[in-house]
């Protein structure tokens, strides 16, 4: 158990310190490309800190556990949205308040795409199971929204520095750090809850789709704290639509992935959808919205442990 304790704080830190080279260096890039920090949050660190559920998941596939690799693809989606959203808007709640009309803020178009994404799962998860054809619609939905994305125009009004060639260092030792960080913390806490006569099932559906959100978690926490918000709330939106249709894509690719449980998938896509709740004129009520999801994700959480 100490020794369990004592990696989990070690992965803790990795996790914490890889998050903080990883946000830098992704800022970095932004300002010498001139591109905006959303877009680089939404595509290169989005895909750094999904890589937990890319191999947890293709390594599930692999090894004939689809139920593992669907459940934390799904699992995953709601913690981003339930809890790494809902954490950084009660904490900062101007990152999600919109300054105008909905359809102009970048946030909002970014949230509208994750919507999309959802939306084209759900259609192909209804006819399960996922095959060939979901994974090259899934790939080509991903490639359009990445095409999109690098389109958008110049850096934004965030304040950004750039490190030279340093920023690759940051991105390619914070992605380790994410990851290394978020596996062995994950292995112990899993450790510590077996200790403590919790079943396999529950630690499936909880602690591991937590334990690979982690990285967004840390990762966009230390974007809010750093005051670059397009990072932070463009690496959670990210996270969701590399999850679905990249992920899942390359799934479906090589080998077919059925849909058990059709109830999860319409759970994933109300929490998604209430997260429009988020985006208000109000401060006050950004956080307060905040709250609520939260509340609901310890709600799921609770009947996850007691439907066993």
């Amino acid at each position: 158990m100490i020794i369990d304790i004592l990696l989990f704080i070690a992965g803790l830190a990795f996790l914490i310190k890889g998050a903080d080279y990883f946000v830098s260096g992704g800022a970095g890039l932004a300002a010498r490309f001139g591109v905006s920090p959303g877009t680089i949050g939404l595509t290169v660190i989005a895909f750094g800190t999904s890589l937990p559920e890319f191999v947890v998941s293709l390594n599930a596939l692999a090894e004939g556990s689809s139920g593992i690799a669907l459940g934390n693809i799904i699992g995953s989606n709601i913690a981003n949205i339930a809890l790494v959203l809902a954490v950084c808007a009660i904490i900062a709640p101007a990152v999600l308040s919109c300054k105008g009309c909905l359809r102009k803020d970048p946030i909002v178009s970014d949230y509208l795409m994750m919507i999309a994404a959802t939306v084209i799962f759900l259609v192909f998860a209804f006819f399960s199971p996922l095959g060939i054809p979901a994974g090259v619609v899934f790939l080509a939905a991903f490639a359009v929204i990445i095409y999109h994305q690098w389109k958008k125009g110049k850096t934004d009004s965030e304040k950004i520095e750039a490190h030279g060639n340093l920023d690759y260092i940051y991105i390619a030792g914070g992605i380790a750090g994410v990851v290394i960080g978020s596996r062995i913390l994950l292995i112990s806490a899993t450790s510590i809850a077996q200790t403590f006569g919790i079943s396999d099932y529950v630690i499936g559906i909880s602690m591991v789709a937590v334990g690979t959100s982690l990285p967004e978690l840390a990762t966009s926490l230390v974007a809010v704290v750093r005051g670059q918000h397009g990072i932070s709330i463009g690496n959670i939106l990210g996270s969701n639509i590399f999850n679905l249709l990249f992920v899942l894509g390359v799934g479906s690719l090589v080998t077919q992935v059925p849909v058990p449980d059709y109830s999860g998938v319409l759970i994933m896509a109300g929490f998604s959808a209430a997260a429009i709740l988020l985006f208000t004129k109000s401060k006050t009520a950004t956080r307060a919205f905040g709250f609520v999801l939260l509340a609901l994700y310890a709600v799921y959480i609770y009947l996850a442990f007691t439907a066993i």
